[in-house]
């Protein structure tokens, strides 16, 4: 069974062979050396329920060859009780069995999630925008789970199947050592069947993960709020049905082939198990005829037999079984092995006290930075590419047509995404982020809370480089309010207390006034009881808005990074959110990437982006004498709103 069981090769869709490797063993079976009692009892467990189904075929040959010829009463009713004793014995201690079982099942599945939780919540932004979520909930689900059953499952039954095999074998080798080779003599084809079925169920095993992978993806894409949303307004119900249809044919049709394909195989095995049977009884028959041994040995030899097919059967297909569950282990370990872009250096320092002082040297930043598929790629049914959404094509390359060098002339497009920035704000300073749209502002927003590390250059936080301070104290001194506000579909008391857990009641409410949201609550029935919807979508833009700022307020941060888009709101919305920002900017560090000509005339100083670059730093006045792209910007973008100060 070494060499023909354990280290089996699984052929992935890629045609790349993966080995089960003593590594991996070893891996596997450190999820459950926490569970070594639980183990331990199950394995005195196994032993037990062993031993008593070995004493039914005893007291069958004790009955047929004593009792009955001999006419004895007594013994025959304690050999009944025994038969009826046995099963009970056997049933109660496979409760137990059973209890520990799905103890140690349900701890490594805990484990296991837990541990892939915690490894992705440390991931960077960058392995978000390169990883469909679906992808990820099946890891966290469906490979999870049939990993664990390579330890609370399959290995047990190996654990049992052998030591059944083992103790069977040597009570038939007590009774007849010819029946006994006849009885094993066909484990070669027993062999020969799992090599040449087992490979092809190993391969739809794993294809079949992928496919209910891409259908989670799919589910994913377009379930959320957002997906249904871009679905009803285009009108493409009807296409969605018809491409999720793809996808569960995939998963259907797979279903059926590895049904037919499993049960061909346990046919041929039971066939195989009937001819071993058929040859025992055929030349067993004739022993007794010819008065080698007793009616009542050939039956308990049968009787064993039975025992012996059946864990030989499950041995037979448990390296089928085993290394279908290394293919979930390999896709969790895949996702648990990804390193940790942004890390805590050993001996961070935590921040205390911060006045805000904040430095970006010489800093260059590449989105494309190892931007190779951190996942196995969620190869979509029947198209190339993961990119490939909707049409399941690559994306074509511009072709240039007709209009191609206008676009190029306005584009933002670019190979880094910063390029050498560096500039120095002061503690308690206003800066407004300024340029054209795609010039590198959100990414200099992103930098500074470290959802990325610069590529190159540093970033400093009253004079410490921020890759030397823990990630949490860090965190702690920065308020981000996005564009994009992000709500659960929870309460606004819960919502709210995301920012500080121990906040108080009057604390929460105090918050929200200063955000100028406090009113529109309480109005609620359930005023801060009330649920906000899936991402807050029960609110408008500007109300979603002002709970972000409250919830940054409640956080107390010495940092503010704010998007100040307030371009979809109404004049009312936009006006209290005005009045809101402005009490919480007070005092702290403020990075604003602005939108309104009245945060730009209060900034203490305009940084300039165009293309990754600052190419101009001032105060309002000094950048317009400039003349430069900030008095572009300043005649177009704030048009309108230079009239209404004017």
């Amino acid at each position: 069974m070494h060499g023909s069981g354990w280290f089996v090769y699984m052929r992935d869709s890629s045609d790349e062979k993966s080995q089960v490797t003593w590594g991996l063993l070893k891996r596997v079976m450190s999820y459950a050396r926490p569970y070594g009692l639980q183990i331990a009892l199950m394995l005195v467990a196994i032993l037990i329920t062993t031993g008593l189904g070995l004493l039914t075929p005893l007291i069958l040959r004790q009955l047929i060859d004593h009792a009955l010829p001999g006419k004895d009463v007594q013994q025959l009713n304690l050999l009944a009780l025994g038969l009826l004793l046995i099963p009970i014995l056997s049933g109660a201690v496979r409760v137990f069995e059973r209890y520990f079982n799905a103890a140690i099942g349900e701890g490594v599945i805990y484990d296991l999630r837990v541990s892939l939780y915690a490894h992705m919540q440390r991931m960077s932004m960058r392995f978000f925008t390169h990883t469909q979520t679906g992808e990820l909930m099946s890891r966290l689900n469906n490979d999870v789970i049939d990993a664990q059953r390579a330890i609370s499952s399959t290995i047990v039954d190996i654990v049992t199947n052998t030591i059944t095999v083992v103790a069977t074998l040597a009570m038939m080798l007590t009774l007849e050592w010819r029946l006994t080779a006849l009885g094993v003599a066909v484990l070669p084809l027993f062999i020969f069947v799992a090599r040449r079925l087992g490979g092809r169920l190993r391969d739809i095993s794993r294809r079949q993960m992928e496919i209910n992978a891409q259908m989670n993806a799919m589910m994913n894409e377009t379930l959320n709020i957002g997906g249904v949303l871009l679905v009803k307004l285009f009108g493409r119900s009807r296409e969605e049905v018809a491409r999720f249809g793809e996808r569960a044919a995939g998963v259907r049709d797979k279903g059926v082939e590895r049904a037919v394909l499993g049960v061909t195989f346990f046919m041929l095995i039971g066939l195989l198990s009937a001819v071993g049977t058929a040859l025992v009884y055929w030349v067993g028959g004739h022993l007794v005829l010819q008065e080698v041994f007793t009616i009542g040995t050939i039956v308990a030899f049968g009787a064993y037999l039975a025992q012996l097919y059946g864990p030989l059967q499950g041995l037979t297909n448990a390296p089928v079984a085993f290394a279908a569950s290394m293919v979930s282990f390999e896709r969790v370990f895949e996702v648990v092995d990804l390193p940790v872009e942004i890390g805590e250096k050993p001996g961070a320092a935590a921040l205390d006290a911060v006045r805000g002082e904040l430095v970006f040297d010489r800093v260059t930043f590449d989105y494309e930075i190892g931007d190779t598929p951190l996942l196995s790629d969620v190869k979509r049914y029947h198209s190339g590419q993961i990119e490939a959404a909707l049409s399941g094509h690559a994306p074509h390359k511009p072709n240039g047509k007709p209009g191609g060098d206008i676009e190029k002339a306005n584009s933002q497009a670019r190979e880094k995404a910063l390029d050498d920035v560096s500039f120095t704000i002061e503690p308690g300073q206003l800066v407004a982020l300024v340029g054209p749209s795609g010039a590198g502002k959100t990414t200099i927003t992103y930098l500074i809370p470290r959802l990325y590390d610069p590529t190159e250059g540093s970033i400093y936080l009253d004079g410490r480089d921020l890759r030397d301070v823990t990630l949490d104290s860090l965190a702690a001194q920065i308020g981000m309010v996005t564009q994009e506000t992000h709500l659960f579909h929870d309460t606004f008391r819960t919502n709210l207390l995301y920012a500080r857990l121990g906040a108080t009641p009057e604390e929460i409410e105090a918050a929200c006034k200063a955000a100028n949201i406090h009113d529109f609550i309480v109005d609620l029935p359930d005023g801060y009881d009330t649920i906000v919807g899936e991402r807050g979508y029960r609110l408008s833009g500007g109300e979603k808005q002002r709970v972000a700022i409250a919830r940054v307020i409640l956080k107390n941060p010495r940092i503010l990074v704010l998007d100040e888009a307030t371009s979809h709101l109404d004049s009312q919305a936009e006006a209290l959110i005005q009045e809101a920002l402005g009490r919480v900017m007070e005092g702290r560090t403020s990075i604003v990437i602005a939108h309104r000509l009245s945060t730009i005339l209060a900034a203490d100083l305009i940084l300039v982006m165009d293309r990754g670059r600052i190419v101009e730093q001032g105060t309002h006045e000094s950048l317009l004498a400039a003349g430069g792209l900030y008095a572009q910007l300043y005649e177009t973008q704030f048009s309108r709103e230079r009239e209404a100060v004017q």
